[in-house]
């Protein structure tokens, strides 16, 4: 059952302290500015920096960890959180967990994971949670999630969030744009993206201004410089390493959204169940049709803005952080959903 009173929220995720504002953009931020939306009170633990700052000399990082698991403890009998929520945490022992359910019976734990589920770390941490907490969410839809329900847990998809404050400007709304079209990624094994943009390239080359970072031999770009480049950018490709997993995307699709970029996605990905295609997102099939649908936006700047404003509409309305939460939290306590979310057939338990 929710609580009858101001729900209270614990994150614990890697909030990136210790990368001193050159950190990428996570969910521990987004969860944080939806709780305090839905006017919850929140708090945050930083896993992986407290670990870091506790560890002897900076590196001995068992002995940081063991530090920081009693510490994580220690802040959830202090604070006495209604919902957890446990993101990458790998230091996080299950251990600790068994402990903060036995002091804080009521209290719910929740795993969450952004990471695609063909990884096997990704696999690997999710399994590990499978047995210690309530639920788990994970971006990525489809019968796959049922491998992990235990008769005890709830496991369902989680939408990337954006926030008006981390999504905060609007670029369908400016005219002066050095990009023409944007991508930012990092090359790894197995990567389909980077055979797509070898592709792609010479088919857009004279004829788009192409702001490729960490990828292809360019160098990689983050923080404020990551952010400066997205609101210089008029369009931008959302592509993931392996496409077909049902509404699988990383986060960097409600960067582009939620700021007002058109974003291209693969039809692979399912997104035109939430999307209008041609009216909130454009989807292509493969590198020639990608190519021939930005040349044609990128020589139509008012209808690629026409779209990207109402992408960016839509995006907010459906996924923004508070909304999110809240489908957790009611999923969680198992209380009737508040609003018809759009997803919300892709529980199991």
């Amino acid at each position: 059952m929710m609580p009858d009173r101001q729900l209270r929220l614990l994150v614990v995720d890697n909030f990136q302290i210790r990368r001193y504002g050159k950190g990428r953009e996570g969910q521990g931020y987004r969860f944080a500015c939806g709780a305090v939306r839905n006017d919850w009170r929140v708090m945050t633990f930083s896993e992986r920096d407290i670990t870091r700052f506790l560890a002897p000399l900076g590196f001995l990082r068992n002995v940081g960890a063991a530090m920081m698991n009693r510490r994580l403890l220690r802040t959830c009998v202090n604070f006495r959180p209604d919902l957890v929520l446990i993101g990458h945490c790998d230091y996080v022992t299950n251990a600790t967990l068994a402990k903060i359910r036995a002091a804080l019976p009521g209290t719910k734990l929740v795993h969450v994971n952004v990471d695609p589920v063909w990884q096997a770390h990704t696999v690997d941490q999710i399994r590990a949670r499978m047995e210690s907490c309530d639920a788990i969410f994970v971006t990525t839809a489809g019968e796959k999630l049922r491998e992990w329900t235990t008769g005890r847990n709830a496991v369902g998809f989680l939408p990337n969030m954006c926030d008006p404050v981390m999504e905060h400007e609007d670029v369908s709304r400016r005219d002066d744009c050095r990009y023409d079209l944007f991508f930012a990624g990092h090359d790894g094994p197995g990567d389909e993206r980077v055979a797509l943009l070898r592709d792609l390239a010479p088919r857009l080359e004279g004829k788009v201004r192409f702001g490729l970072f960490g990828t292809c031999g360019r160098p990689p770009i983050a923080g404020a410089d990551y952010e400066d480049a997205l609101l210089a950018s008029r369009m931008a490709l959302s592509l993931n390493r392996i496409e077909g997993w049902k509404w699988y995307s990383s986060d960097r699709l409600a960067h582009l959204m939620g700021r007002g970029i058109l974003a291209f996605v693969s039809a692979k990905s399912g997104y035109d169940h939430f999307f209008r295609p041609d009216e909130e997102a454009v989807f292509f099939t493969d590198a020639a049709d990608l190519a021939a649908k930005v040349v044609k936006y990128a020589g139509d700047p008012a209808a690629a803005r026409r779209v990207a404003a109402a992408g960016r509409a839509r995006y907010h309305a459906l996924f923004n952080a508070a909304r999110v939460l809240r489908y957790i939290a009611e999923t969680v306590f198992a209380a009737p959903y508040s609003e018809p979310y759009e997803w919300a057939g892709e529980v199991y338990r």
